[in-house]
């Protein structure tokens, strides 16, 4: 059973659905209001705990309802929670989610107690890391922890994937640590000055992720798929055509499922296309966790597909 240490986030997400975004300084009638668990790190775990992988957490939340729900349903994912903080300063992270009628969303977060995950947490759990076939880390934590733990685990022989979420300009010594990076359209844009309309922007932008010391890139185009590009090969790997619903977590699926494929023997194709099936069907359903798939799912969707 392949290992994947995930470094990153914890937030409890608020949606309302709504046919229309609202402009500044307009108040609208919104429609359902769910709460569900989210966070770009905890996201990922769950989506890779459910394909079987053994997934530890490394994270903070606070000492409140949300964070004690929260290390709850991870316990019931299987998840690994030694190492997970609590903050007695500081709430635990929140974000406030609008979904329109297209299955678009805005999002603000409110880190909370995620702005606490040190060094000196990552240090702990040493032995877990040392363990790990991959390191999974994100950008809702501070960014010299990101860095951290990009390090540690890169001396320590990891494979580490980031993902460049949310969108921020990285210390330039953060690229030559990372096995994978898989930027968006517009996180790619910000971390190359490329914008990224089709395959061949693709390419140019994951040349320069490339030419700045990362190994692997890939490139996520939403309903088009994901564009990978490494020193030997480069391809475009479709995704799905589905009615999309929430693309909340999309890209946590996709991350989580990545690493689990890639730990699991798949070649880069096959590893792709396994998180791109993962993403198509957790568009289908509303929430973060509460949409991500379980294995069985995600094969049936590639039998069905072959």
């Amino acid at each position: 059973m392949s290992k994947i240490v995930v470094v990153g986030s914890s937030n409890t997400d608020m949606v309302v659905k709504t046919t229309k975004f609202p402009i500044p300084g307009e108040t609208i009638l919104g429609g359902e209001f769910f709460m569900f668990s989210g966070g770009k790190g905890a996201n990922q775990a769950v989506a890779a705990a459910r394909m079987g992988s053994n997934v530890t957490l490394i994270c903070h939340t606070g000492d409140d309802i949300f964070g004690q729900r929260a290390v709850e349903e991870f316990k019931k994912e299987g998840i690994v929670t030694r190492y997970i903080g609590k903050d007695t300063n500081k709430s635990s992270g929140t974000a406030l989610i609008l979904v329109d009628a297209k299955g678009e969303n805005e999002i603000v977060v409110a880190a909370g107690a995620n702005e606490e995950l040190s060094q000196a947490d990552i240090e702990s759990a040493h032995a877990a890391i040392s363990e790990a076939d991959v390191v999974l880390l994100q950008l809702e934590i501070p960014i010299d922890s990101v860095l951290y733990a990009a390090k540690k685990s890169f001396e320590l022989g990891k494979k580490v994937i980031l993902n460049p979420a949310p969108a921020q300009k990285l210390p330039a010594e953060l690229f030559g640590y990372l096995y994978l990076v898989t930027p968006n359209e517009t996180e790619a844009e910000i971390l190359t000055g490329i914008k990224v309309t089709d395959r061949i922007s693709a390419a140019q932008a994951a040349e320069k992720l490339m030419s700045m010391g990362v190994k692997n890139a890939i490139i996520t185009m939403g309903s088009e798929g994901a564009f990978f590009k490494n020193h030997a090969i480069e391809m475009l790997v479709k995704a799905p055509r589905v009615n999309a619903v929430d693309t909340t977590a999309a890209g946590d699926v996709f991350n989580g499922v990545l690493a689990v494929g890639i730990t699991s023997g798949r070649d880069w194709e096959s590893s792709i296309s396994f998180a791109c099936r993962a993403a198509a069907i957790s568009v289908t359903r509303m929430g973060a966790q509460a949409s991500m798939p379980y294995l069985k799912e995600v094969e049936k969707l590639m039998d069905n597909l072959s």
